[in-house]
């Protein structure tokens, strides 16, 4: 059993009993953005049919994301002490899903969430907690707890609405359950499936710009070609549709190449180890028939080449 250490410890004005909401060794408070009076739209139904469906729920909202560096935890993992500490609470959760059942992408756009880099949400690998709470079935508080899992770091965002006053964060020393699921690292991914998504790099359409960073999944990759001094990659751009094929390729090349220059420049990976191909458009993870699916589609993935 892995000890897991640190609480939060939400207060909310006006009940019985608080909230205890435990969060692993290191957590770090990423945001907090609050408002007095506001209105909040409590997912409560997996994205379907074009549609997220909701409850509205006014009063003061806070807002709350964290970010957890321990590799190789779960979204189910991080989310359910949590609902249980929630359902302890007399909670009632309405809506308990993972990225596929929830909607995927879809849901993830639809739904309220924090600005990146402080809550970064890998759209396949996430999980969804909603619950309600009030006298005689009224609903006056919500709380929506969203976990998302990289490859090097994972990332809670905590949102409550209602009669609450404001979140109270307080330390604490808390036992955490076993870890019976362990997601597999990008080392992992790469052997198994000789490909991975190097999720966490933000495009803008159009743009082959990438950021300073730093970006947990390139820390990674360069940790293991560190250690791995016989690993090459090929870092492979890809775009959404919006423009030709012919300008779409050269996008997608200059985006790998910016992902090379990363790797070369911050780590010192020797450049004979990374080669750039760009594939445009023509393989989209998700549809560009959407917003949400064209951001999806502009990605770089690591591909494992033979030595």
């Amino acid at each position: 059993m892995r000890a897991w250490l640190g609480a939060l410890l939400i207060s909310i004005a006006g009940t019985v009993q608080a909230v205890e909401l435990q969060l692993p060794t290191g957590a770090r408070q990423m945001i907090t953005r609050d408002t007095a009076q506001d209105r909040f739209l409590v997912p409560v139904g997996p994205f379907a049919d074009d549609v997220l469906p909701t409850q509205v729920i006014e009063g003061t909202v806070a807002r709350s994301a964290w970010r957890i560096d321990v590799a190789g935890l779960t979204p189910l993992q991080l989310a359910a002490p949590l609902r249980d500490q929630l359902v302890e609470a007399g909670y009632r959760i309405v809506l308990d899903c993972d990225a596929q059942v929830c909607g995927g992408y879809d849901f993830r756009f639809a739904a309220e969430v924090l600005p990146a880099p402080n809550m970064y949400v890998n759209i396949r690998n996430f999980h969804v907690l909603s619950a309600l709470r009030g006298p005689g079935g009224a609903v006056q508080e919500a709380v929506t707890i969203l976990a998302s899992a990289s490859s090097g770091a994972s990332f809670i965002q905590i949102i409550q609405a209602g009669t609450a006053t404001g979140a109270v964060v307080a330390a604490g020393n808390v036992a955490m359950p076993a870890q019976t699921e362990v997601a597999a690292s990008l080392s992992q991914q790469l052997v198994q499936n000789g490909r991975v998504v190097l999720g966490g790099l933000e495009f803008e359409s159009g743009t082959s710009d990438l950021g300073r960073g730093p970006f947990d999944v390139l820390e990674e990759l360069a940790a293991q070609m560190t250690a791995q001094q016989d690993m090459r990659v090929a870092l492979v751009g890809h775009t959404d549709n919006v423009g030709s094929q012919d300008v779409n390729a050269a996008l997608s090349v200059s985006r790998a190449d910016a992902v090379r220059r990363y790797l070369i420049e911050r780590h010192g990976v020797a450049a004979a180890r990374l080669e750039v191909q760009g594939a445009g458009y023509i393989a989209p993870l998700a549809t560009n028939l959407t917003a949400q699916g064209r951001e999806a589609n502009r990605r770089v993935e690591a591909v494992m080449l033979s030595n």
